[in-house]
């Protein structure tokens, strides 16, 4: 088990039944019971964080990288078709009845309803600053999942607690005001310790509400068609500037299986195989063969890999991230006993080769060859659950590596300074062993992202700002249309919510 054990770890030990989006939740405190300590609170709040953690390593990493170059899930000998719902994902063509793009909505909308209903009843709790710092915490989580929701499907309802009627479609430029006032309301309400320690790691603290702003500025010449990059500036150089957050010198512990609070991490989806379940990396990555070479309590599925366009980026001499992947012909942990897949060598080929294009297969095994290059970024852990296979690793979702190179992107689309631009990318850079650099470009920017944050969840969001989601990777064609920058209200949401409007081009 961890060390510590989040406010969603508790939860889903004291709540973990709480998952109905009309329970009672009223029943669970009373007058005489609401939380007046900073551990009452904890738990008041703890099935917040337990919602986003439970979704976010499966269904909304899914959303962003799957539909990405960065990953993807073929059809193996007709295992992994599932109706086609990854091979729509990676080729663009979904439909507003995929499953996993219904999920993504639920999962947001189950995550701002529990705000709402926490918010409310710790409302009626005695005032005090621990009740200040809560509330503020639970309005940024929802602001969290707001932005979340709006990337993913542009217009979106505002919901409100406490009443029955169908909430209105707002529009993205009204969702986005909305994110940025509730985020620059609490954020210097919000605790600041000089970098994010166990007490605070996977709550939000000040710097998580600035990364949200950084991020959200960044994005809104997209999202409502005026350039904030100057803002984006201003909240990173707070992170920066204002903190003590630091680049951790070993960056694979970042992702690893006893990896918990640090200097570099401002916010993470936190995991325990036991207690708060939901990454599933190693489940969908690695192949059954390699159970013995990573001591696994269970054989994984040999499911989701990289495409071979996206494995070339990782070219620099030195770079601690080459390392993350799995390529070419497995030897067990020593490097010399071969890993036999039937009567040959396991062997993972960069290149994917389908026999079957309509249905994206890649046939039956051949000679031991594996299709795909594999990530072992989110290390593969020995303690995961054999029952649920959900592994330990914590998901960083914010980190200060991140806050450089947004900062740097910001600079050169302002035609700001190239040294700083440049410097902070070295900083990056430096960390993971690769060369220092004199200038960089956008597309640079672009390509050193995809190096130091891949499999992180960004990707779609990164490719859409940079205008290159439209783009010819795999098996996928290419120019499919800018309708497909934002997924389709599910058509489930649109029989209970009449008042919704399917968004252009489904």
């Amino acid at each position: 088990m961890k060390k510590y054990i989040t406010a969603a770890a508790l939860m889903a030990l004291t709540l973990g039944s709480c998952t109905k989006l009309d329970v009672d939740v009223e029943s669970q405190l009373t007058n005489g019971n609401f939380p007046v300590t900073p551990d009452a609170f904890v738990a008041a709040t703890g099935t917040v964080y337990q919602k986003f953690n439970a979704g976010f390593g499966v269904d909304i990493w899914r959303m962003y990288e799957l539909t990405s170059e960065e990953a993807i899930i073929t059809a193996r000998n007709g295992g992994y078709y599932d109706q086609g719902r990854y091979q729509t994902l990676h080729k663009h063509n979904w439909l507003p009845d995929h499953p996993i793009i219904q999920s993504a909505w639920q999962w947001g909308y189950a995550g701002i309803s529990d705000c709402n209903r926490v918010l409310n009843l710790l409302e009626k709790s005695a005032d005090s600053p621990t009740k200040t710092q809560f509330l503020n915490e639970i309005r940024a989580m929802r602001a969290l999942y707001y932005f979340y929701v709006m990337d993913m499907f542009g217009n979106i309802p505002i919901t409100r607690f406490g009443t029955a009627e169908s909430p209105k479609q707002s529009t993205r430029a009204e969702v986005f005001a909305y994110i940025e006032k509730e985020l620059l309301e609490v954020a210097e309400g919000l605790s600041s310790p000089t970098t994010v320690t166990s007490e605070f790691y996977g709550r939000p603290t000040k710097w998580m509400a600035y990364a949200l702003l950084q991020k959200l500025y960044i994005n809104a010449a997209h999202y409502i068609g005026k350039p904030m990059y100057a803002e984006s500036i201003t909240y990173g150089d707070k992170i920066i500037n204002g903190s003590s957050m630091a680049l951790v010198s070993d960056y694979n512990t970042l992702f690893s299986p006893t990896n918990a609070a640090n200097s570099e991490t401002i916010f993470a989806a936190i995991y325990d195989p036991n207690y708060s379940g939901g990454n599933a990396i190693t489940r969908f990555t690695l192949h059954s063969t390699l159970r013995a070479k990573y001591n696994l309590p269970f054989s994984p599925s040999n499911a989701q890999c990289t495409l071979k366009e996206f494995y070339d980026t990782f070219n620099l001499p030195g770079d601690i991230r080459n390392t993350t992947w799995l390529a070419g012909k497995q030897f067990l942990a020593d490097g010399t006993t071969k890993i036999m897949n039937g009567s040959a060598q396991l062997d993972f080929t960069p290149e994917i080769v389908l026999t079957n294009t309509e249905t994206m297969d890649v046939g039956a095994e051949v000679n031991g060859v594996s299709r795909g290059v594999r990530s072992i970024k989110f290390f593969p852990d020995p303690n995961t659950n054999s029952s649920t296979r959900f592994q330990g690793n914590d998901m960083p979702v914010f980190r200060l590596a991140d806050v450089y190179l947004l900062k740097a992107e910001a600079l050169l689309r302002t035609g700001g300074s190239m040294t700083e631009a440049v410097g902070l990318v070295n900083k990056v850079r430096v960390r993971a062993k690769a060369g220092e650099i004199t200038t960089i470009t956008l597309d640079g920017i672009l390509e050193e992202r995809g190096r130091e944050l891949a499999w992180e969840g960004w990707r779609r969001n990164d490719l859409i700002r940079f205008g290159k989601y439209q783009g010819k990777w795999g098996f996928k064609t290419g120019n499919e249309g800018a309708s497909r920058d934002i997924f389709p209200i599910p058509a489930t949401e649109l029989v209970l919510n009449k008042k919704l409007i399917q968004n252009s081009g489904y």
